[in-house]
C-alpha cells in the first residue's frame, strides 16, 4: 500500500463497550456478557459514513429491488488498479452472494467427484468446509513453522492429488488466514508455475486483500504470469465490516470466464442488490476510513506484542502482515492442545481455538485485533492471570 495521510480518525476508538454490547451480530451475542469477545471476524467500529449514505438513499428511495449492472466489479477494479497496479475486466467478473459460496461454486463447476482439494493448513477451516460438503478428497501442503508456502510441500502435495483424475484445486488464502502471511511475488509465481505443471486449478481468496499493513505489499495472484485457468474471489466485507451486507466479486483468469457460464457455477445465486451498494461504495469512496482502520489495526498489532511481553512472555507471536488477525503460539504456557478454552474458562476471553484450522493449528489462538487499545489490554491483561 502507497504511503497515505488517512482523512478519518481511528474507526477502532469510536465505541465504548456498553455501546458494542448493544449489538445482536454473532460476535456480542454468542457469549455471556461477562466474556470479552476477540473471535470471530468482525470489527468493532462504526461503518463508514459513505457507506452509511450510499444504503440510507438506496432504502429513502426504496430501491430494495434486484440488481442491475456491474458497479461491484467496477468498483473493485478501480481499487485493485489504484492500489495494487492490477487491471481485470469487470465484465467478465461474476456477483456472487459471499466469498464462500463462490469459491463452492467454482469448485462445483470445474471437478468432479475424485477431484482432490489441496489446503495449507494452518488455514481458514470453511476450505476444510467446502471440500467435505462436495465430497472432495483434500490433501495438505502445510506451511512451513515460520507460516510461508514450501515450494517441495506444494509439489508433493500437487503431486499426490492428481494421480486420481489427473486434477485437482488448490484453495489459497492470499493474504493468509490465520497467520497474516503475505505471499510474496515469488511464491505466487511458484504457485503459478507448479499449478501448470501438475494440472492444479487455483482458487484464491483474497477477502483480506484490502488490509495489509504499511509494511507490507500486496499481490494479486491474478496478476503474477502462468494464472489463466485460474480464478480470484474477493469482497469488501473484511476491510469495511461488511458481512451484514453479503456480496463478493469472483474474478476469471484470462482462459476461465467461460466456467463461469457452466449451468453447476450459475446455481450460485446473486449478490444482494443492497450488498453491492455497499460494497461499491467502500471500494470507490470509503479508502480513507480503510486508511484509517489499517492504521489502528497496526497500532493494535504493535500493542499486542507489548502486551504479551508483558502478560504472557512465554507466547510466541509474529506481526501480522496483513489482516486484523493474530495468530499467537501458546504451546510454551502448558495448556493443552486448545488454549482458547481455558482463556474462556478462566479469563473469560473468547478466541478462535487453533484446532480448528487444521494442522498446525493445536497450542495456537486467533485473536480478533480489530478492537479498541482498551479491550485489547483488557483482554490481554485477564489472560496473564490464567493458572497453568
Amino acid at each position: 500500500m502507497s504511503a497515505r495521510r488517512a482523512a478519518v480518525t481511528n474507526p477502532f476508538a469510536d465505541l465504548t463497550l456498553e455501546q458494542l454490547r448493544r449489538r445482536t451480530s454473532a460476535k456480542w451475542r454468542y457469549y455471556p456478557d461477562d466474556v470479552l469477545p476477540l473471535w470471530v471476524a468482525e470489527m468493532d467500529a462504526v461503518v463508514a459514513a459513505p457507506i452509511a449514505a450510499a444504503v440510507n438513499e438506496a432504502l429513502d428511495l426504496g430501491d430494495t429491488g434486484y440488481p442491475s449492472g456491474r458497479p461491484y466489479p467496477e468498483a473493485m477494479a478501480s481499487f485493485a488498479a489504484d492500489r495494487w497496479g492490477w487491471s481485470f475486466d469487470p465484465a467478465a467478473a461474476a456477483q456472487v452472494p459471499d466469498v464462500m459460496s463462490g469459491i463452492r461454486e467454482i469448485v462445483r463447476a470445474i471437478s468432479t467427484d475424485t477431484t482432490s482439494v489441496v489446503v495449507t493448513p494452518p488455514v481458514y477451516p470453511p476450505f476444510y468446509g467446502v471440500a467435505r460438503t462436495l465430497g472432495r478428497p483434500i490433501v495438505l501442503a502445510p506451511l512451513t513453522p515460520e507460516g510461508r508456502l514450501d515450494p517441495a510441500t506444494l509439489e508433493a502435495a500437487f503431486r499426490e492429488a492428481t494421480t486420481g483424475d489427473g486434477t485437482a484445486i488448490l484453495l489459497l488464502s492470499n493474504p493468509h488466514n490465520p497467520t497474516g502471511t503475505v505471499h510474496s511475488r515469488a511464491e505466487l509465481e511458484t504457485v503459478a508455475r507448479l499449478a501448470r505443471q501438475y494440472g492444479v486449478h487455483v482458487v484464491s481468496d483474497e477477502i483480506h486483500a484490502p488490509l495489509i499493513m504499511p509494511t507490507s505489499t500486496f499481490t494479486p495472484y491474478l496478476s503474477v504470469a502462468n494464472t489463466a485457468p485460474d480464478f480470484t474471489v474477493a469482497s469488501a466485507s473484511k476491510g469495511w465490516n461488511l458481512a451484514g451486507f453479503k456480496a463478493a466479486v469472483v474474478v476469471p483468469g484470462a482462459e476461465a470466464a467461460r466456467d463461469l457460464e457452466a449451468p453447476t457455477f450459475r446455481g450460485a445465486g446473486h449478490a444482494g442488490h443492497i450488498g453491492i451498494i455497499a460494497h461499491a461504495a467502500a471500494f470507490n469512496h470509503a479508502r480513507d476510513w480503510l486508511d484509517a482502520a489499517i492504521g489502528g489495526i497496526d497500532e493494535n498489532r504493535h500493542l499486542l506484542a507489548d502486551l504479551l511481553e508483558t502478560y504472557l512472555p512465554d507466547t510466541r507471536y509474529v506481526l501480522p502482515e496483513s489482516t486484523y488477525l493474530a495468530w499467537i503460539d501458546c504451546r510454551a504456557l502448558g495448556l493443552g492442545d486448545d488454549p482458547s478454552a481455558v482463556f474462556l474458562e478462566q479469563s473469560r476471553v473468547a478466541l478462535n481455538s487453533g484446532t480448528t484450522f487444521g494442522d498446525g493449528g493445536a497450542g495456537h489462538v486467533r485473536l480478533n485485533l480489530a478492537t479498541s487499545p482498551a479491550i485489547l489490554t483488557e483482554a490481554v491483561t485477564r489472560m496473564g492471570a490464567v493458572r497453568r
